[in-house]
């Protein structure tokens, strides 16, 4: 220990000699963790962390199976059976994973979405099952209710009806379902009074109820799936009519969905190979510019063989150098990855829901972090330490350099350049894929006019609207708005375009049977008159709804996919289709527009009358106000706002954005990846640069003397810089060679999140050589400008 203590020292001393070299290494190796760093806060985010629950190992989410796959969620009848019959769970609960209500008591009414879950065991009882109790999210009571301590037992308005509060959650409690973001509670009895009933919700057929159970003390996984599989069993031959073939899954609470996992983790994995590549090349950059460190120290080192020191004592005090400077990147890098994670916490999302997509530094990061800063200073320090620790006495005390061997073409220093620029080359196409990508996507035809739209929603629902007054409140509101000073038309829908999914439902043919097997799924969306106008929306053939009354037959407007797919391009204005149980005669065709996301292959949609499917279909996620205006659609808020509190001040309004801000948000994930990749691309092209450019400034240093005795013998000045530029870009073109061939294989991974590019895209794969060799001439031609200027006799008494 008195030993290792000792080398520190002179480690710390020494390096405090030189603080040009470290702050080089600081910030270039700071840069490739400060990458890993930030990616992996997200995989610890929706990968790694446990539930925020007391044993989150114990704690497991259950889903139902048809037939093998996965998954779906339980009907009541069904999670009584599994609650009652079950031996591997101390308990069972459930929950409504999402419901939506209005708060109010304290300023202007807010839209809220919180959980109805059973007995949950802390905040309130099973004996609360029916009583209108209701537990706080941390934030919402800090938020609405500024932090009131007395806030247990008082009682607060939420849709209108009184609940008494029982409790506050954790701050970092939001639910256990990622990354849904819930910010109340209320006992399961109490749905009724927040959520109209629409099905029958003890039906076995009704699957609404997410299912989270404990595992008993002593019981493993194993067991619980063994019993699992033989209740199943006995469910489906108690109820071969809803449970046949049916099943159950689960897996830790806390997690992603199954169905989500497999896309974040490709989308994880992609980027963790880019920010490793960027690491590799900062290692590489450090490893080059230590190795001249250590030619530079060759003499010293020989010195220190010479009085009795052991190779291997020489290549621990080296490793304990680099280990130390890769800990002060690992530093800067966390600094650094902070302010990473909180610029990337404020990309939204176009989610009618709210969802938690917040990142932060945990302890399992700064455990990565220490982790990656140790195995990165062994990584770039070892071939330094290991060439220093086998200098050769008789040349280094003449000055030789160790690496520069007789004869010898290729040096240990050339090589990592070749490896820098390839994994840059590799990193900057991935970038100009994305980059690419983002154009593609920014450019969609997305159907409709976005410029001068306004949108915000209500849900009268929230606070006891019967269908009838639902539609009375739209069309009083769409009257009151279209009067308004600088709005040109204005129209109610369920939810907004590009919101990441709506309902949607199978359709077929009516009085055709080969139709009846296609199972086209649809999606819906409710309109009233005069959206297609207000939204931009072309209309094809046919005409407008026009204010069906609720108890008229049900007619509806579909877009050209669905004509393409049902009727194979005939005509179908008059013709009637049905789906969900309910027939519409088709009275006019649309263009086509994007419906849940900008990159989907365009899906067929059926526009229903909202008066006609308020009573029987109503809206989960609220309706919208959709608002043309002539001007700022922005400047229009606060008025169609004071329109809505004059019809009736109690109901929350909320989604207030223009469609332009909405489309930023459709832009989520085309935006983050070019983003990361455009930030992670420059960062590798600069370390490759640098390195290059010191790999060629060292040559020159080394060969001062030799171009001295060129131009002494009448070499001209454009041949000096031609041999030290062609000698820099013969590496350059052999790791663009290499670079490619990786950069066409990395590409094919990246398919699947693409839009409108493809992975071999010639634009890029032709572009980006060109540019990074452009760079590293750049890199190259600088020292041969100051080689080409070196005085003949200064450098022949160069030493």
């Amino acid at each position: 220990m008195t030993a290792w203590l000792g080398e520190i020292k002179q480690t710390l001393r020494r390096l405090w000699k030189a603080p040009g070299v470290v702050l080089a290494v600081i910030v270039s190796i700071g840069l490739g963790i400060a990458a890993n760093a930030t990616i992996f806060s997200m995989v610890s985010r929706f990968v790694l962390s446990p539930a925020p629950v007391g044993d989150p190992n114990t704690l497991v989410a259950l889903h139902t199976t048809t037939r093998g796959e996965c998954c779906n969620h339980f009907s009541w009848p069904l999670f009584s059976d599994l609650r009652e019959q079950t031996k591997s769970f101390s308990g069972v609960a459930a929950y409504h994973d999402l419901l939506p209500a209005s708060i109010g008591g304290h300023g202007e009414p807010e839209r809220v979405w919180g959980q109805a879950a059973t007995a949950l065991g802390r905040g309130f009882t099973r004996e609360e099952e029916r009583v209108p109790v209701i537990v706080l999210g941390h934030r919402l009571w800090q938020r609405r209710f500024g932090g009131d301590p007395s806030i247990v037992n008082k009682t607060i308005l939420l849709s209108g009806n009184q609940f008494t509060v029982v409790g506050v959650a954790p701050p970092a409690f939001r639910g256990i379902d990622l990354p849904l973001d819930a910010e109340f509670w209320v006992p399961l009895g109490n749905l009724d009074q927040l959520l109209p009933k629409t099905s029958n919700y003890e039906s076995r057929d009704y699957h609404w109820l997410a299912v989270a159970g404990r595992l008993r003390p002593g019981v493993t996984r194993a067991q619980a799936a063994a019993e699992l599989a033989v209740l199943a069993q006995r469910f489906a031959q108690a109820h071969a009519e809803s449970e046949k073939d049916g099943g159950f899954r689960f897996e830790t609470a806390g997690t992603l969905s199954p169905r989500d996992k497999p896309a974040v983790m490709i989308f994880l994995g992609a980027l963790t190979v880019v920010v490793l590549l960027v690491l590799c090349i900062a290692c590489a950059n450090v490893a080059n510019l230590l190795l001249a460190e250590a030619s530079g120290r060759q003499r010293e080192m020989a010195v220190r063989l010479a009085v009795g020191a052991t190779r291997g004592q020489l290549m621990r005090q080296m490793l304990t150098e680099s280990v130390m400077l890769a800990i002060g990147g690992g530093l800067f890098g966390v600094v650094l990855s902070l302010w990473a994670t909180r610029a990337l916490s404020t990309f939204q999302t176009p989610a009618p829901v709210p969802l938690d997509l917040s990142l932060n530094v945990d302890w399992r990061v700064l455990l990565y972090t220490f982790v990656v800063s140790v195995g990165s200073g062994l990584l770039f320090g070892l071939v330094p330490a290991w060439a220093a620790s086998r200098t050769i006495l008789s040349s280094a005390l003449k000055g030789e350099d160790m690496l520069a061997r007789p004869g010898r073409r290729w040096t240990l220093r050339n090589v990592l350049v070749v490896a820098q620029i390839a994994m840059s080359l590799v990193l900057l196409c991935a970038t100009g894929l994305f980059l690419r990508s983002f154009e593609s996507a920014a450019g969609i035809d997305i159907g409709f006019r976005s410029p001068g739209l306004l949108m915000m929603s209500v849900d009268p629902r929230e606070h006891g609207y019967t269908a009838e007054r639902t539609v009375q409140l739209l069309g009083q509101l769409r009257g009151r708005v279209a009067a308004l000073p600088g709005v040109r038309s204005a129209a109610c829908t369920d939810v907004a375009p590009l919101s990441m999914g709506n309902r949607s439902d199978g359709f077929s043919v009516e009085g055709r049977p080969e139709t009846l097997d296609l199972n086209l799924t649809v999606d819906l969306y409710m309109a009233t008159a005069g959206y297609f106008d207000t939204m931009g929306i072309p209309q094809i053939a046919g005409r407008d709804f026009s204010n069906e009354g609720a108890a008229a037959p049900r007619v509806a407007v579909v877009n050209e996919a669905f004509v393409r797919q049902l009727f194979k391009n005939e005509n179908p204005i008059g013709q009637r289709v049905s789906g969900g149980g309910v027939s519409y005669q088709i009275i006019g065709v649309v263009k086509n527009t994007k419906s849940r996301t900008l990159g989907e292959q365009q899906r067929p949609v059926l526009y229903r009358s909202l008066a006609q499917s308020v009573g029987s279909d109503p809206s989960f996620l609220g309706y919208t106000v959709v608002v043309r205006s002539a001007g700022d659609a922005a400047g229009l808020a606060s008025a169609v706002r004071g329109e809505i509190r004059a019809l009736d001040p109690t109901l929350a309004v909320f989604n207030i954005e223009t469609m332009e801000e909405h489309l930023r948000g459709a832009l989520f994930l085309p935006r983050l990846a070019g983003t990361l990749f455009g930030v992670f691309g420059v960062v590798g092209l600069l370390l490759a640069a640098v390195g290059l450019y010191g790999v060629m400034s060292y040559a020159v240093s080394r060969r001062t003397r030799e171009i001295g005795i060129r131009m002494a013998l009448g070499a001209q000045l454009g041949g000096v810089q031609r041999l030290i530029v062609w000698q820099g870009m013969v590496l350059v073109l052999i790791a663009v060679v290499l670079g490619l061939g990786m950069a066409l294989a990395v590409a094919r991974l990246f398919t699947s999140i693409l839009y409108g590019v493809r992975p071999l895209d010639l634009v890029t794969f032709t572009f980006v050589p060109l540019f990074l060799s452009s760079v590293a001439l750049l890199a190259c031609w600088i020292p041969s400008r100051r080689a080409a200027r070196v005085d003949p006799l200064t450098a022949l008494r160069y030493e």
